[in-house]
């Protein structure tokens, strides 16, 4: 698979980094410049993919209950909520966004913002009324991710960092790493995660392998599947599904251009972990492929171009056989 071609296109845009492996051999490598492949990468909500493997992980231990579970095991205080229906929000209503909270991420009543001023990001969430009944509807929140933290914070005894180095990030060869805390100190679930751009590759790696790293398992097959099959509808204006914090979706390429009611000559399924400002790991099983974008301009400077739905998944499906890897312009790989 030769994708030569996307070097001008991927260099036009400007990401901060652009790779492709399949199957664990690196197809495409592009950074804006030389120091970028050995610093970390601000990921945003991807933290939120990451913070799903460590809670398989913890349920694969028996550390951590299944995610039928009542939250109300580990905040008792919603058994004495006015609002009845608290008490059956569970683990996996978190993990698919769905407990019901009256919650708005940015805009509207700015909770995600709302949350990070308050002294208790926990009680903040907890204490949130709720717009629907647990498991009917998706809402965006970072606010479920927290409270996830703090429930594998005290399920595993440890803080999650430490639990990621035991059980994910020593496996994976991450020894560099940053991750944010809220003012009780317990690491962000929805954000504030920093990784190089190859570390978010084998993060990707890992799950397009069913949540085995070569001939150790870190993460059960049953449960790494689990995690990124579609569980409920996206809320809008976002599109596809979403499973345990993974995006899912379908690239479809139309045969005539734009002619859209041409029949459909190629698509694929896919499932993908994503930040705000241009951050994703991509995981395509069908092709073996895993792709990962980092960016770091603010959103006035990015250009109107969707570099994986407008640029590689069209080149992947029309690239012929293997070629050789392909480097964007950059000093450091001539």
């Amino acid at each position: 698979m030769n994708l030569s071609h996307l070097t001008t296109a991927i260099s036009t845009i400007d990401l901060r980094s652009c790779l492709i492996s399949r199957d664990g051999r690196l197809l495409f490598e592009h950074y804006r410049h030389s120091r970028i492949p050995d610093e970390l990468a601000k990921v945003n909500s991807c933290t939120k993919s990451v913070l799903s493997a460590l809670l398989c992980i913890a349920m694969d231990r028996g550390m951590l209950p299944e995610p039928h579970t009542p939250i109300a095991e580990f905040f008792p205080k919603l058994l004495a909520d006015p609002d009845s229906r608290k008490k059956d929000i569970t683990i996996e209503h978190l993990m698919t966004m769905t407990p019901g909270f009256k919650w708005t991420e940015f805009g509207g009543i700015q909770s995600f913002p709302r949350m990070t001023r308050s002294d208790d990001w926990v009680d903040f969430v907890l204490s949130q009324p709720l717009a629907e009944a647990p498991g009917r509807k998706m809402e965006y929140s970072s606010g479920a991710s927290q409270l996830l933290s703090a429930i594998l914070a005290r399920a595993c005894g440890m803080p999650i960092a430490r639990f990621a180095e035991l059980e994910l990030f020593g496996p994976l060869g991450i020894e560099s790493y940053e991750w944010e805390t809220d003012p009780q100190g317990l690491h962000t679930g929805g954000y504030g995660f920093r990784l190089r751009p190859v570390h978010l590759l084998e993060f990707g790696r890992l799950y397009l392998d069913r949540g085995r790293l070569g001939e150790r398992r870190l993460v059960s097959e049953e449960r790494a599947l689990r995690s990124v099959q579609p569980a409920v509808p996206a809320s809008p204006p976002n599109v596809g599904y979403y499973g345990w914090h993974w995006w899912t979706d379908t690239f479809a390429e139309q045969a005539a251009g734009d002619n859209a009611s041409a029949p459909l000559s190629s698509s694929f399924d896919y499932f993908y972990a994503r930040g705000y400002g241009g951050q994703f790991v991509y995981v395509i099983p069908d092709l073996r492929i895993v792709v990962v974008l980092t960016d770091d301009k603010r959103k006035k400077d990015r250009k109107p171009v969707n570099a994986f739905l407008d640029l590689i998944a069209p080149a992947l499906i029309r690239s012929g056989t293997q070629g050789p890897t392909a480097r964007g312009p950059d000093p450091a790989f001539p």
